[in-house]
């Protein structure tokens, strides 16, 4: 299938039309939570952040979809922002549920370059979920939460999942369309995409420490439920869980790229950092020989 061909962009608006899922939040299978239960929910410090996250998605994408000409097209990213906008009622639904503590904020001004702003969302939602992927993993084998509770936010991450792959493939069918000769994104602008998103989450956890009493965000929602966490396991977690995930959606379709090469090729210099820190300590020092003169350690 040639990237940025009518075809391309039949199969990948299809796909995404076709693997919605129909449900309202309010009718969810919301479970009861013990007071344990209710007390781990209610101190996750960043619940209003995703509030405001998912509420400016939907916002972005809507924005977005009134900008598009191609009636195929159109028909896709209007059922995505009504996507980001169910998940955002769906939060609006638990916070009201658990009495979490989440204050909506006013909505920022999205600006006039709205593709633009399109594309920084798209890119942004990709570093989220693919960190997302390993955070959950994690979380479930800990039974955090309830698996009742679980389950239902398992729904969300399929359709993050979703949008994911119908990003990409649009930005790669937008590129393609415009002279762009590769298959894939190009790695430069998936870079350049990615540095300004990793920008963000910066602020994003500047903001949280401030609003957490001082201490830093990131910090505080890892340590939560993260007993024993350390960065090769977190980076495995998340690589082998996009696998997974992106495993599920029809082959001929692009999936992200840029960060899973980049993780993997982390992971291997991590296992190779691993294995010589095992085998140093067990190095036998030969004593020098005789005569010859001994040198005192040297920074080269």
């Amino acid at each position: 299938m040639k990237i940025g061909s009518q075809e391309h962009r039949d199969a990948f608006c299809a796909h995404f039309m076709q693997t919605y899922i129909d449900y309202d939040p309010k009718t969810l299978p919301w479970p009861e939570l013990d007071a344990d239960g209710l007390r781990r929910l209610q101190a996750v410090p960043f619940w209003e952040e995703v509030f405001y996250t998912e509420r400016r998605a939907g916002a972005i994408v809507a924005a977005f979809t009134e900008t598009v000409s191609d009636p195929v097209l159109k028909e896709a990213l209007a059922l995505q922002g009504e996507e980001e906008t169910r998940h955002a009622n769906l939060i609006r639904v638990m916070i009201d549920r658990y009495g979490l503590d989440a204050p909506e904020r006013p909505m920022e001004n999205l600006g006039s370059d709205i593709e633009t702003r399109f594309k920084d969302f798209g890119f942004g939602e990709c570093l989220d979920s693919f960190l997302g992927f390993g955070l959950f993993k994690i979380a479930w084998q800990a039974e955090f939460l309830p698996r009742e509770l679980l389950k239902i936010f398992e729904t969300l991450m399929f359709e993050e999942t979703r949008h994911i792959v119908f990003f990409i493939n649009w930005m790669a069918y937008t590129e393609a369309r415009r002279g762009w000769l590769a298959r894939t994104v190009s790695p430069l602008t998936s870079l350049h995409y990615y540095l300004r998103a990793l920008n963000r989450m910066a602020g994003l956890a500047h903001r949280g420490k401030q609003l957490n009493d001082g201490k830093n965000f990131a910090a505080t929602q890892v340590g939560m439920f993260l007993d024993g966490f350390n960065f090769r396991r977190f980076l495995e977690d998340c690589y082998a869980e996009n696998r997974r995930r992106m495993s599920v959606f029809e082959p001929e379709l692009l999936r992200p790229s840029f960060l899973p090469q980049l993780a993997e090729v982390a992971l291997k210099a991590l296992r190779l950092w691993s294995v010589r820190a095992e085998v140093e300590p067990n190095t036998v020092s030969l004593p020098p020989l005789r005569g010859a003169r001994i040198r005192e350690k040297t920074d080269f």
